[in-house]
């Protein structure tokens, strides 16, 4: 499945790019990402908090999300980007799973070096999916 040089590039420039207009007054942790579709368009996301925290949505879901939106359902890759490169939470690593255990996955630091370079799968052995649920 694997993604170019370039793409991967861009990606990390995007997902740093975009972090900036993240909302975290709470925690500030901004959070940015840039997911490339199959078809090779980026969708970016930002982390937005609110004060009760469960209304609020992490970077990784809101660029899947937007994805969807469009009517794109195949992700090749994803960059991650934060002040520290951490990884995409429980939440964000469930969904990302639903659209495939192959998708590439960076996390970046704030000076744009790779953290982590892994797949959903290795972010998520043994992931729950379609296949787990019971049969009509």
């Amino acid at each position: 499945m694997g993604i170019t040089r370039k793409e991967k590039t861009e990606l990390i420039q995007r997902a740093l790019e975009v972090r900036k207009y993240a909302y975290a007054p709470y925690s500030n942790y901004a959070v940015g990402a840039a997911l490339l579709t199959e078809s090779s368009e980026i969708f970016e996301g930002v982390n937005v908090e609110n004060a009760v925290n469960s209304a609020g949505i992490c970077a990784e879901r809101n660029a899947v999300f937007q994805a969807v939106t469009q009517g794109h359902q195949s992700f090749r890759a994803i960059a991650v980007a934060t002040d520290n490169g951490g990884s995409p939470c429980g939440p964000c690593r469930q969904v990302m799973s639903e659209f495939g255990l192959d998708i590439e996955v960076y996390t970046i630091d704030s000076d744009g070096k790779i953290i982590l370079e892994t797949t959903v799968g290795g972010l998520l052995p043994e992931a729950f999916g379609p296949g787990h649920l019971p049969k009509e």
